[in-house]
């Protein structure tokens, strides 16, 4: 092989390595903040209703800060290499996601939306040749959201707070709707979403039980 060419062959490897130690450092800023939401997010599972607002304060600023490593990333990715890349930090943003949609339903009782997690974690529509936030990971996030919300209807009772699996019951099923609607061709995200029933039956069966004491008032469906 020409000499030259192979000293191009070595500058390039000699790129990529460089380019992939730039991208492993800021995923590894984006995990420390993951860590972070995800240990504090935790903790709602022991928290009383009343208390709830001051525990996502404190998570709040981590979940913005998120912007800082997306910018970051979106400045080192060179056009047009998003999914050559991408790969590197879909776990991580991810479990962002999860944490935008999550603090969003405590807050609101809604659903964020794919562009409103886009918007929250800084990720910007001109940037899409570089870093995107994919629907495949938006759905994922929402599926880990359902998996949290499952095992919070069932403290939420053991904190006295018999209304919330009755709330959650209903958002769970809405989604769980919506999913059934997709055409769902990623073979991971098809057996997690398959996995979602087993949820949705905790749910239901929490609810059960606090009909059947009377702990809460149900809602009242309306007919035909």
């Amino acid at each position: 092989m020409d000499p030259a060419a192979l000293e191009r062959i070595n500058t390039l490897l000699d790129r990529d390595v460089e380019l992939r130690e730039k991208i492993k450092d800021q995923v590894n800023e984006l995990d420390k903040k993951t860590r972070t939401m995800v240990g504090v997010l935790n903790k709602i599972h022991s928290t009383p209703p009343d208390a709830m607002p001051s525990l996502l304060d404190t998570v709040k600023p981590t979940l913005l800060s998120v912007s800082e490593v997306t910018y970051a990333l979106a400045m080192i990715i060179p056009e047009n290499q998003f999914w050559r890349w991408k790969e590197m930090w879909s776990n991580s943003i991810r479990t962002a996601v999860f944490a935008a949609v999550l603090i969003e339903y405590l807050i609101n009782g809604t659903l964020l939306s794919l562009e409103g997690v886009a918007y929250v974690l800084g990720v910007k529509e001109e940037w899409s040749d570089r870093l995107a936030l994919p629907v495949e990971d938006y759905l994922h996030g929402l599926i880990t959201l359902v998996n949290e919300l499952s095992r919070l209807a069932v403290n939420a009772v053991t904190l006295g707070n018999f209304e919330e699996p009755i709330k959650i019951s209903i958002f769970v099923k809405e989604l769980f709707a919506g999913f059934s609607m997709l055409n769902l061709k990623n073979d991971a995200l098809r057996r997690r979403f398959d996995s979602l029933k087993y949820d949705l039956k905790k749910i239901e069966e929490v609810v059960y039980d606090v009909s059947l004491r009377k702990l809460a008032e149900m809602p009242s469906t309306s007919g035909p």
